[in-house]
């Protein structure tokens, strides 16, 4: 029978402050690592930019689905109203877009929570039913009063012990490998 060899997922590295995580997410930026994340057990402030990421694309998705349900909204009432089914009722001209206003709008806040959501599960990759750091003893304290951040062996810095190495260098209590 063949050894099923394990294949590495990348390395977990534990932090017990929030200053700490800070400090660490800076460092590994600057050291060029490009497929990482960093895990807090609360929202840790200006933590993105620490870890050097870009402005988030869920405002123009937002912005979109909104834009798209007002237009929606708009279309639908000036068809029923002026082509499917006219009627002049005390002279009012068959497309008055006043009346419109108050559907206009909350379809189009309809549409833009609904784009916010979905936009956010697919940014997220979300749902996302299991992740390796999910193997580890330490990473449950992640939702408690521990910080992580994790390596992952795709990126192309990625070497087993010099990763490892520098993590401990900036201040990392603990250290593991993740595997599949």
């Amino acid at each position: 029978m063949a050894r099923h060899k394990e294949k590495i997922f990348g390395v977990l590295a534990q932090f017990e402050s929030s200053q700490d995580i800070f400090r660490a997410c800076e460092k590994v930026r600057d050291a060029g690592y490009t497929r990482w994340d960093a895990h807090t057990p609360f929202p840790v402030h200006g933590l993105d930019a620490a870890m050097g990421l870009k402005p988030s694309r869920l405002p123009w998705i937002v912005l979109v689905a909104a834009l798209t349900g007002a237009s929606c909204a708009l279309l639908l009432q000036w068809w029923t109203s002026a082509v499917d089914y006219p009627l002049i009722i005390a002279g009012k001209p068959l497309f008055s877009w006043q009346a419109f206003v108050p559907v206009t709008f909350e379809v189009a806040v309809l549409f833009g929570a609904l784009g916010a959501l979905l936009g956010m599960l697919g940014l997220n990759r979300l749902p996302q039913h299991y992740h390796p750091v999910f193997q580890s003893k330490a990473f449950d304290r992640a939702s408690d009063d521990k910080f992580f951040i994790s390596i992952e062996a795709q990126d192309p810095r990625f070497d087993t012990s010099k990763t490892a190495d520098m993590l401990r260098s900036v201040g990392a209590t603990h250290v593991e490998m993740l595997e599949e």
